[in-house]
């Protein structure tokens, strides 16, 4: 069990505060206090104020931009400024994506018809984009976030943190790692996490939605994310336990695609509200074997039960899984993904290879059916009707 080994060593565990302190802390991260206007009494030092890049353009990244844009306009710490780092691409009319951004404020590819904020400011220079920033958010799909970290490595510099809203986990040779471990690792900054249920095109439009900032260590920067994202309708809680957030963001998106082969085979209601709760089954116990100090509690946050419920509702995991069931799995999930998602990614069919590989490597393929037999018709090696046909096994 040396996987198991590596788990624990890297990550300590600590008490939550109570909900009546999370609850309190969260009034008043949103309270006008806070959330001063520039006509204030006094201004603070320019030095002094907090620089927020977000190192991501994707759809979830622009709804990000677009919060956090709203509340540094109001919040005295924090420059006007937000940048965001964009892959540049060539739209089909022959522009940048970074000039239409900057030019129209609106991020025409991935979350058309939306204002970002004018203090957005598109950049496709990722070096240039962090620089001076001491707050970074990161919002790209997880198989892009090695890359970034290592062209990143050696350029960040001074009191800086980051917070993490990628759904995945790397798997290495010395045993898989999570996002906000390896954001940590590479670059030597502290990194909570943002995860919940959270349809990123639902919360542009200003619906309402919760979400969770998962950290450890100081409370104090957790409260600073969540003025940072707080707004009337997205409401933000802060929790003392970052590895059972983030297994929750990253798990769920495996659910989302079992979800997604029952709708598409036309199974009913019954069976989807099975394989949802024994889904969130399967993320309780895999979470717990990994990380032992992840809390019950955890799992009844926005990031927890909400999002395997919005997820495997709504997400874009289910419509593509949806979508293959249908074809009797004859169509691939990367040709759906391009059919689809006009550039977006899926995270739950590479998650699922990723916790399949794992659960082998330690011998817990029979304890976990769900996600195994998520990961085998996802590879073809079963047919979408076999997501109903195993028994469960008991932890």
């Amino acid at each position: 069990m040396r996987l198991r080994s590596f788990f624990f060593s890297i990550f300590s565990f600590s008490h939550s505060p109570s909900s009546s302190s999370r609850f309190s802390s969260l009034s008043a991260a949103m309270s006008p206090a806070l959330e001063k206007s520039r006509q204030g009494n006094g201004e603070c030092n320019e030095v002094s104020k907090s620089k927020v890049t977000v190192v991501g353009s994707g759809n979830w990244g622009s709804v990000a931009a677009k919060l956090i844009a709203s509340n540094a306009l109001k919040l005295l710490s924090f420059h006007d400024e937000v940048r965001m780092w964009v892959f540049e691409e060539v739209l089909p009319n022959g522009e940048k994506l970074t000039d239409v951004i900057n030019k129209t404020n609106e991020n025409v590819k991935y979350l058309p018809g939306i204002k970002l904020g004018r203090n957005v400011v598109a950049d496709p220079d990722l070096e240039n984009a962090v620089k001076e920033a001491n707050m970074l958010v990161f919002v790209t799909p997880h198989q892009f976030m090695d890359g970034i970290c290592k062209k990143l490595d050696g350029k960040i510099t001074g009191n800086v943190e980051a917070i993490s809203l990628v759904k995945g986990m790397e798997v290495k040779k010395e045993g898989p790692c999570m996002i906000s471990s390896l954001i940590s690792k590479q670059l030597g900054i502290n990194c909570c996490v943002l995860m919940g249920a959270n349809i990123a095109n639902e919360i542009a439009v200003e619906k309402f939605s919760e979400a969770t900032v998962g950290y450890k260590g100081s409370r104090e920067i957790a409260e600073t994310w969540v003025q940072l994202f707080s707004t009337p309708y997205f409401m933000v809680t802060p929790v003392h336990d970052v590895e059972g957030v983030e297994l929750c963001g990253t798990l769920k998106n495996v659910v989302a695609i079992a979800a997604g082969f029952v709708d598409g085979l036309e199974m009913g209601n019954n069976t989807k509200a099975a394989i949802m709760r024994i889904g969130l089954r399967e993320m309780k116990a895999l979470s717990k074997l990994l990380f032992p100090s992840v809390k019950d509690s955890t799992f009844f946050e926005s990031c927890g039960v909400a999002d395997v419920i919005t997820t495997c509702l709504g997400g874009r995991n289910r419509r593509v899984a949806e979508a293959f069931a249908k074809s009797g799995g004859k169509r691939s999930f990367d040709e759906l993904e391009a059919e689809m998602l006009q550039g977006q990614k899926l995270q739950g069919v590479s998650t699922a290879k990723e916790v399949y590989e794992v659960l082998n490597h330690c011998g817990w393929l029979e304890m976990f059916p769900l996600f195994s037999t998520v990961h085998q018709i996802c590879t073809g090696r079963l047919q979408p009707e076999a997501i109903v046909q195993y028994r469960e096994n008991k932890l």
